[in-house]
């Protein structure tokens, strides 16, 4: 009974999201604010996964592949399609579920013990629509750039790591991955990027706005957000799999 009030509790509050509209510029500043917490905020993080995810991913592919019937063009082929199906969109949306998705939690939830949230409602202030909309749309517009950017970093990773490493040149590289490319996949990856930011926004915010308590209870919210999106992020991702590829 508690999952289902869970999920009835989550879906009210992304109706009342829109049920009393304010005016958009009363809400601009801070949608720019949670695009530059959420995005810039994550930018070094997702930097250096992104880097060492393509570079681990060159250096296991070369070692598994010793048949020298296969041309070294697969390497780069294994790491490019690799990086953009399922490192760059999944695994950056985790480590974001528990940066972005924590930060979320914590603030609205210190906000809901302080009593503030109560405050912004008593001066007729639609608090879901002006504390949770806000996030939600800076995490759509922001998670995905970063995710391009995972894709960039881990193949250009995976090619330092060539390069520098004797496996192949950073020619043979660069001609492994314009062979055999599917533009769908990229497509894919961003679908899945967009589906993620709004597991991990929504999520998050559920679980900060509705905390009961005091300290002690944000940092369950927390962890307990952090959890929920990881767990919701990994079954999307075998849905959209399932049913687009």
């Amino acid at each position: 009974m508690k999952l289902f009030s869970s999920i009835g509790a989550y879906l009210l509050m992304m109706k009342g999201m829109f049920t009393k509209p304010e005016n958009f510029k009363m809400y601009w500043k801070e949608l720019m604010h949670q695009s530059v917490e959420i995005g810039l905020g994550s930018l070094g993080i997702v930097a250096v996964i992104s880097v060492f995810m393509g570079a681990v991913s060159a250096v296991q592919t070369a070692y598994q592949l010793t048949s020298p019937i296969l041309p070294k063009e697969t390497i780069s082929q294994i790491v490019r399609d690799t990086v953009i199906l399922e490192f760059a969109p999944t695994l950056v949306c985790i480590v974001l579920a528990g940066v972005v998705g924590s930060k979320i939690a914590g603030e609205l939830g210190n906000m809901r013990v302080s009593e503030q949230i109560d405050a912004l409602e008593i001066m007729g202030i639609n608090t879901k629509s002006y504390l949770v909309a806000p996030k939600i749309l800076g995490a759509l517009i922001t998670i995905p750039l970063l995710v391009i950017l995972a894709m960039v970093l881990g193949i250009w990773g995976g090619r330092l790591a060539g390069s520098l490493g004797g496996i192949l040149s950073a020619d043979t590289y660069d001609r492994g991955l314009l062979e055999n490319f599917v533009p769908k996949n990229v497509w894919f990856a961003l679908v899945k990027a967009y589906t993620f930011a709004f597991i991990i926004s929504s999520v998050s915010s559920f679980y900060g706005y509705n905390v009961k308590g005091g300290a002690l209870e944000i940092g369950r919210a927390s962890t307990i957000a952090v959890i929920t999106s990881c767990i919701l992020i990994l079954f999307a991702d075998y849905l959209l799999a399932f049913f687009i590829l």
